[in-house]
């Protein structure tokens, strides 16, 4: 069932909206020396929770790049990392996948499971470009790909590379334009979710909705596959739409709290559309009795909560895990008009959700 993102929704949004505690200085540490990260999620169990090692440590995943004099150059040489996640400290394994492995010029979000079956590691990843692209085009295909996890939490023999998510021209709009920031349309960030009700498994992901005559129309998409099947997807029609309201709807994914289902995505002001009404940069999501809906606005407007207004774009790229700690990635930090990347990871923000309403935690 496709529900609508509507300009109602956006125009409820509280003046002053519930916001996670402003960064004032550089109090956090880079996972390495001269690599930015952003867009980070852990490697999961198929229930959400994440996969820890003998000595409980956690294994990640985020996308990095080194560090540019301007910020957004860090896009065109994207690679996931690996990362490892240990007594309080965050450490870099290098680059997840070897070199000439993805079918892409870089590598952009996705999602990681263990398969319990095997034991080995499943990654959907979103490749951008082409392998020997002459210059940097903004195709987006969504993969799959598995490696086996070795006892020193490594990834290697990968294998089984598979368009996982291929493209549905009735539905979602090719990917080939443009590349300004906050224009490029989407098909990526695949999220995978496994429904505790029946067993069956899902892929979440940006996308742009086809046929729309709205420089704004955000959707977020699904791919489905049986309980018994997991690698037979089928790619649906939207679920959410917010055709005329906002162009991205990014890192759209699933948690299941006492009962309910709550799909969370990020995006940011200047990609709403500026005829109004728009919102903050901020964590943004529905609520649902069961997978298929109807999915009913959080808080009213959508947003579960916002970069406080004298640092509104201190973090992005929010993921809500199983016990509700909320990781991002520190963005423009400090305020003040000079861009200042952060790229490390932001403090975890606590979420509380209380049926179709939602806050952080003081």
């Amino acid at each position: 069932m496709t529900i609508f993102w509507t300009a109602a929704h956006v125009a409820a949004i509280l003046p002053s909206p519930i916001a996670i505690a402003p960064i004032t200085d550089q109090d956090f540490a880079p996972v390495a020396f001269d690599l930015g990260i952003w867009d980070a999620w852990p490697i999961q169990r198929r229930d959400g929770e994440p996969f820890t090692n003998a000595s409980g440590g956690e294994l990640w995943m985020a996308l990095g790049a080194p560090r540019f004099d301007d910020p957004d150059a860090r896009h065109g040489h994207a690679r996931i990392h690996l990362l490892r996640h240990e007594d309080g400290g965050w450490s870099d394994l290098g680059p997840a996948m070897p070199d000439g492995f993805s079918p892409g010029s870089r590598e952009w979000s996705g999602s990681a499971i263990v398969d319990e079956a095997t034991g080995d590691v499943i990654l959907y990843f979103t490749a951008a470009g082409r392998r020997g692209d002459n210059g940097l085009t903004f195709e987006q295909r969504m993969f799959s790909a598995r490696a086996s996890l070795g006892d020193d939490g490594c990834l290697a023999d990968w294998r089984d590379l598979c368009e996982v998510i291929p493209p549905e021209p009735d539905w979602y709009m090719a990917t080939t334009g443009g590349g300004a920031i906050g224009t490029i349309k989407a098909y990526r960030d695949p999220a995978y979710f496994r429904d505790p009700a029946d067993g069956r498994h899902h892929l979440f992901f940006a996308g742009s909705l086809a046929g729309s005559t709205s420089a704004f129309n955000g959707v977020v998409g699904v791919a489905t596959a049986p309980a018994d099947r997991p690698d037979d997807w089928t790619v649906e029609p939207p679920l959410i739409v917010a055709d005329g309201i906002n162009n991205e709807l990014e890192r759209p994914h699933v948690v299941f709290h006492h009962g309910r289902y709550y799909l969370f995505w990020s995006t940011q002001a200047h990609v709403f559309n500026p005829q109004g009404p728009t919102g903050p940069t901020g964590l943004y999501g529905m609520v649902a009795d069961t997978l298929s809906g109807p999915w009913r606005p959080i808080n009213d407007s959508g947003l579960v909560f916002a970069n406080p207004d004298e640092a509104p774009a201190q973090s992005y790229s929010w993921m809500v895990l199983p016990d509700l700690r909320v990781t991002s990635f520190v963005d423009n930090w400090g305020g003040g008009a000079k861009r200042r990347f952060g790229g490390a990871f932001a403090p975890f923000v606590q979420l509380w959700l209380d049926g179709d309403a939602a806050g952080v935690v003081a």
